[in-house]
């Protein structure tokens, strides 16, 4: 190997000279902090999320002028909650009283609080909390109330519906309502059947051990369920219990098999058991599409249903065209159901299919002044297209500039200069919350100067008299935009109504499954894509480059709009599940169905929200483009079966149809 001499020797004077005034320099140079203040606060959060509460205290000492001090005293409580004393938590709400982050450290307060059984506390602190969204707060609050020997089982109930959520005070709650009677066994029964429709194991565990079960049984219910099914139900109200909760589980799978398991052994369960039995077996071939499913609910009608029970009734119903299922199914909603947006529209159809038509339009008028995918149709219900509201006056500079100077939305605009979008949109949202709908305005527009446009969206979303759709559905890049849909022949209105949900014109958004950028491209999707129109020495980070990104993703979108028929519901769909799901969806169909219902009726809850939304966001689109109003139901069009031309579907008369049934 040639000596570091020689090397040395092989260089030209000039080039050595360069490198000795180099080191020279360096050497004179002072160094630089390793870290800013604003990494030092990054690595103080990070400490804290993962209860590093030395290393947050370490980082806290060196950030003792730094411009945020109310979040590095946060996290430094926040890496070491469950030790925090009172007083602690005392003296932080009395610096920072007032502020977002005092109410979100009463939030975590709270928590510690329920979990300590601190309720005389509790109470002083939980009507305090502003935000009020945490759902284990709820289940605590009601907790507090039974310690105080107070009836509260009726509420625990609406609380008790979606075991996903629970988390340690909601169980705490069930307990406590097991232990003092207010929750009978039946009761916990149903909490049991509703863990398995969720396939929640550790929670069924739990809810096995109030109702004395052995961990094997529940296992065997959940995880086995053949080998039960096959044995039948014993003669014990467990037994029975256990083998209903286990045709759930099996009919995931194959309902057709759990159907015939039920009826071999309907004998050995009484009437109720019975129609819990159905409406488990119901609820998943209602997730699967099939046209079965509607004569399951029929047998279910005693059962106690679960919140997503009593929805996919209806939406069984309606994909199936049997109007009078639909309206008996809403009318037994509990009633935080029954009055949601989707079942008053749903309601309002069946009355208008049996002739009620006075009935209906008093429904549709109470929704159709919403901004969303049901006001929208119930407005065309009552005979009016989708169009622009009158625009209010545009907001002025003399109105932004208090907001500008506002301290919080300042302090929001540097969480999001710094990436950090939870706490940029704690601080953003917490100051809407005291303004008036003129001010509101001003807020997004103020957002739209600093180039965050999806604040600028969801700000404007919340104003009710004073609109201003221009900040509601903007069209950036819309040069490249139109270039590129008119060379595909591709609707502008729709592909703008899709980014608006896809990423809310967030240039540099990452979903959690890897889509990034404007239009949310999937990494394999992007390289497909761009093989398929010729794009040339394509590289990954180039999904995040705007007009790369809107060349992908438009491509794509025309892709699967031609693959799927034309259909911007179908192709909606596939663009946020795969083209597979909805071919699959469709393929179940025994008859053509409108697009509103088969949007209703798409088993994935995100999926089935994201083509309402974007749906509804083209039909406004369009109307701002067009300058005219819009049919949201041409738009929906009708979904048939494959190898049915759309042309040649005629969907039945509802009240011919109602008729016949």
């Amino acid at each position: 190997m040639m000596s570091f001499k020689r090397k040395l020797a092989g260089l030209s004077l000039t080039i050595l000279a360069g490198l000795l005034c180099q080191l020279a320099h360096a050497a004179n140079t002072p160094k630089k902090t390793l870290v800013t203040d604003d990494d030092r606060f990054m690595a103080l959060r990070d400490a804290a999320f993962h209860d590093d509460a030395s290393g947050a205290d370490q980082h806290a000492a060196l950030l003792s002028n730094y411009d945020i001090p109310s979040y590095v005293d946060y996290y430094r409580l926040r890496s070491r909650l469950s030790k925090t004393s009172n007083a602690e938590f005392r003296e932080f709400l009395s610096k920072y009283e007032g502020s977002a982050i005092a109410d979100r450290l009463r939030n975590d307060w709270l928590l510690v609080l329920g979990r300590r059984g601190e309720w005389e506390l509790f109470d002083q602190q939980y009507p305090q909390f502003v935000v009020a969204d945490d759902n284990q707060l709820r289940c605590y609050a009601q907790l507090s109330r039974a310690s105080r020997q107070q009836k509260v089982a009726a509420e625990a109930k609406a609380l008790l519906n979606s075991p996903k959520d629970y988390g340690e005070g909601c169980y705490s709650l069930v307990n406590a309502l097991a232990a003092n009677g207010q929750f009978s066994q039946s009761d916990l029964w149903d909490q049991l059947r509703m863990a398995g429709e969720y396939g929640a194991m550790p929670l069924a565990q739990r809810l096995g051990k109030l109702l004395e079960l052995p961990e094997k049984k529940i296992s065997e219910a959940l995880e086995k369920p053949a080998a039960l099914l096959k044995k039948g139900p014993d003669g014990t109200k467990a037994g029975k219990e256990l083998f209903i909760i286990a045709l759930g589980r099996a009919a995931k799978s194959d309902p057709e098999d759990a159907a015939e398991k039920l009826s071999r052994y309907s004998a050995k369960l009484n009437e109720t058991e019975r129609a819990n039995g159905w409406a488990q077996i119901a609820l998943q071939s209602a997730l699967k599409l099939e046209p079965e499913a509607l004569g399951y609910w029929v047998r279910a009608e005693a059962a106690r249903f679960s919140q997503e029970a009593y929805q996919w009734r209806v939406r069984t119903a309606l994909r199936e065209g049997d109007w009078k299922l639909v309206k008996n199914a809403i009318l037994a909603m509990p009633a935080n159901l029954r009055n949601e947006p989707t079942w008053i529209y749903w309601l309002g159809r069946a009355l208008k299919a049996e002739g009620k038509h006075d009935e209906a339009r008093q429904l549709f008028n109470g929704i159709a002044d919403q901004i969303h995918f049901y006001g929208q149709l119930a407005s065309e219900e009552n005979g009016r297209k989708i169009g622009i509201p009158p625009g209010n006056k545009p907001v002025s500079a003399e109105e932004v500039a208090p907001m500008e100077k506002n301290p919080n939305l300042q302090r929001a605009l540097r969480f999001y200069a710094m990436n950090l979008r939870p706490e940029g949109t704690r601080e953003w949202n917490w100051e809407l919350r005291k303004m008036n709908e003129r001010q509101t305005l001003a807020a997004a527009e103020l957002a739209r100067k600093n180039n965050l446009l999806d604040r600028m969206v969801n700000t404007s979303d919340r104003t009710r008299g004073e609109l201003d759709f221009s900040q509601r559905y903007p069209t950036p890049f819309n040069d490249s935009m139109y270039k590129m849909t008119q060379a595909l022949g591709l609707d502008m209105a729709w592909v703008y109504g899709l980014i608006r949900q896809e990423s809310r014109f967030v240039m540099q958004a990452k979903s959690h499954v890897g889509a990034s950028g404007l239009m949310q491209v999937m990494p394999s999707t992007a390289r497909y894509v761009a093989k398929k129109i010729g794009l040339g020495n394509f590289v990954p980070e180039q999904v995040n480059d705007i007009e790369t990104n809107i060349a992908l993703g438009t491509n794509y979108l025309n892709m699967v709009l031609t693959d799927l028929g034309g259909s911007q519901a179908l192709a909606s769909a596939a663009y946020n599940a795969g083209p597979g799901r909805p071919r699959a969806w469709r393929a179940k169909l025994s008859h053509p169905v409108e697009g509103a219902i088969f949007a209703e009726t798409i088993p994935f809850n995100e999926t089935r929200g994201y083509v309402k939304n974007v749906l509804s966001n083209a039909t406004y689109y369009a109307a701002l483009f067009e300058k005219k109003p819009q049919s949201l139901k041409a738009r929906l069009g009708v979904v048939v079966p494959k190898g049915m031309s759309a042309s040649d579907a005629e969907l039945p008369d509802e009240s011919q149809r109602n008729a016949r049934d």
